[in-house]
């Protein structure tokens, strides 16, 4: 018995409705994809931001180099004066301070963009291996401070067999 309520379908029909379900999830496909790699875009945007923000903690920059004999640390300071900076260190690291003066003080002026840091910052450094503290030597020429930090040499002592 056929229930006149229920239309009856076609095979040419069928497929219609097939191909419309097909592209109607290829639509809905194509717009996730386009939310996902929204969301992609901006998690890289965000991220450089978290690095540009994070490196900032990690200023003053510096160049680490090694020698046969000792490491050398070289840093740039514009705007510190010699008496600002302080430097630490240790058997296997060094701390450099800086202090930056904020000089400009005009009143009625509104920054419209602040990029320069005031203030004080710090640089802590591991050392790959243990140095003599005793023969450090720092120079501060042109805003550019080079510190020359010697390796301590390995002690060796023969051991006589009875």
């Amino acid at each position: 018995m056929v229930d006149k309520e229920t239309p009856i379908v076609m095979g040419n029909e069928i497929n219609e409705t097939q191909e419309e379900a097909q592209k109607e999830n290829k639509r809905t496909e194509n717009r996730l994809s386009d939310i996902v790699n929204t969301i992609r875009d901006k998690q890289e945007e965000l991220g450089k931001s978290l690095s540009d923000y994070t490196s900032s903690f990690q200023k003053p920059l510096a160049d680490i180099m090694e020698t046969e004999t000792s490491f050398i640390i070289i840093t740039d300071l514009p705007g510190v004066n010699k008496g600002d900076i302080d430097i630490d260190i240790s058997e296997d690291s060094i701390d450099i301070t800086a202090t930056f003066e904020d000089e400009i003080n005009e009143e009625g002026a509104n920054y419209i963009k602040k990029e320069r840091n005031y203030g004080e910052t710090k640089r802590s450094i591991a050392l790959p291996a243990k140095i003599n503290i005793k023969g450090a030597t720092a120079k501060f020429n042109d805003s550019i401070l080079t510190v020359t930090l010697p390796k301590l040499k390995e002690e060796k002592h023969k051991v006589d067999i009875n």
